[in-house]
């Protein structure tokens, strides 16, 4: 027993959860459908609020994206001053972060994940998040033991931008949450939908564009579900009254996780002409839905939606607008894209993710 209790401790996991959010988007949503699949190697989570069946650690609650600014910089600054402690003193073997944090000169040991590289191709001079990528995350990169990606072209990316061996990264495909994102044969409505951040990189402002330059449309909506932005959501109104179709263009806000499948299983199709994607989720829990997706030729997106959707060139406006016209009027084409989807969806599962995952854990514990 004095052995078995010796080796638990030798190795021991921490998975990083301090940045979950009450309302789960990207990578939340990620880390919420990974964690159940590692409980085989008995991981203990850092996390503000108790899940159970598992071993948590308390952290702080206000060190999420939920603060803002603040939260993000909180977090980082607890990830390097706090987490080393809590490793040492748990005895740790092994730090899992599903994002690409961890203390780096500390002599921690751990394996991150990258979501994207965004920051980086689509740089903002003042923006937290693209000075974290140019100065702290190659540090916290070429210390780790290993590094996970999102998909191949995340992992090129990756080294590419760090000069990162390539024996070092692993793309792991993401899933999505089967029981939720389902075919539900509703009556479809009128409305094109769009899932996500209002960022200039997710390319809404053409996609509104597209929309406008639909003919005998009149009684079509767009409708934009994602959390309001200060920084682009007031340019995206405006751009739409400029257009006179701000009163058939809706501003859906921050959509519950467990409404999501409704309004997607209703629509016509997902237009998601994002300019890139570190994986691009909404893509295939729409194909999980049967409902038609169009998006775009760049990224990793085509790793995601296969020959199951519309693909389309996101910088032109007029075959976005080709694109949505075609689906709209085309029930065949609607159909074709139905059945596509739904086989192409079957191709991914959290349990795949996370076994995939958890394999590369083990090796480093």
């Amino acid at each position: 027993m004095a052995l078995f209790e010796e080796s638990v401790y030798l190795n021991r996991l921490l998975l990083n959860l301090s940045f979950l959010m009450t309302k789960p988007t990207g990578i939340s949503t990620y880390a919420f459908n990974l964690f159940p699949h590692l409980k085989l190697l008995n991981p203990t989570l850092l996390v503000s609020r108790n899940i159970d069946n598992f071993d948590c650690y308390p952290v702080p609650p206000n060190l999420t994206p939920e603060q803002g600014t603040k939260g993000n910089l909180s977090r980082i600054l607890w990830t390097q001053l706090q987490l080393p402690k809590i490793y040492q003193n748990l005895k740790a073997n092994l730090l899992f972060s599903p994002l690409p944090e961890a203390p780096v000169f500390s002599g921690c040991r751990y394996v991150v994940t990258v979501h994207d590289l965004i920051p980086l191709r689509f740089p903002r001079r003042f923006s937290p998040l693209t000075n974290y990528s140019r100065y702290l995350l190659p540090l916290v990169l070429s210390e780790a033991q290993h590094i996970i990606c999102d998909s191949e072209s995340t992992a090129k990316d990756a080294i590419s931008f760090f000069h990162i061996p390539e024996r070092k990264v692993t793309p792991v495909l993401l899933a999505y949450d089967a029981d939720r994102f389902r075919f539900l044969d509703l009556p479809s409505r009128n409305y094109f939908l769009y899932i996500g951040r209002h960022d200039p990189y997710k390319n809404i402002l053409l996609l509104i564009e597209a929309f406008a330059l639909l003919p005998n449309s009149d009684d079509r909506e767009l409708w934009i579900a994602g959390s309001f932005d200060k920084r682009f959501t007031p340019t995206l109104k405006a751009a739409a009254e400029q257009l006179g179709i701000c009163d058939r263009i809706k501003f859906l806000e921050y959509v519950p996780y467990g409404e999501l499948p409704t309004i997607i299983n209703q629509a016509i199709a997902l237009v998601f002409p994002s300019l890139w994607e570190g994986f691009g989720l909404p893509v295939l829990e729409a194909m999980a839905c049967g409902t038609p997706v169009i998006t775009s030729n760049l990224s990793s997106i085509p790793e995601v939606a296969g020959d199951a959707a519309i693909s389309i060139d996101p910088y032109n406006v007029g075959e976005i607008a080709e694109a949505m016209h075609a689906v709209a009027e085309d029930a065949e084409l609607r159909s074709r894209l139905r059945q596509a989807g739904l086989a192409r969806a079957k191709l991914f599962s959290w349990e795949k993710t996370g076994q995939a995952t958890a394999a590369i854990l083990q090796q480093y514990l």
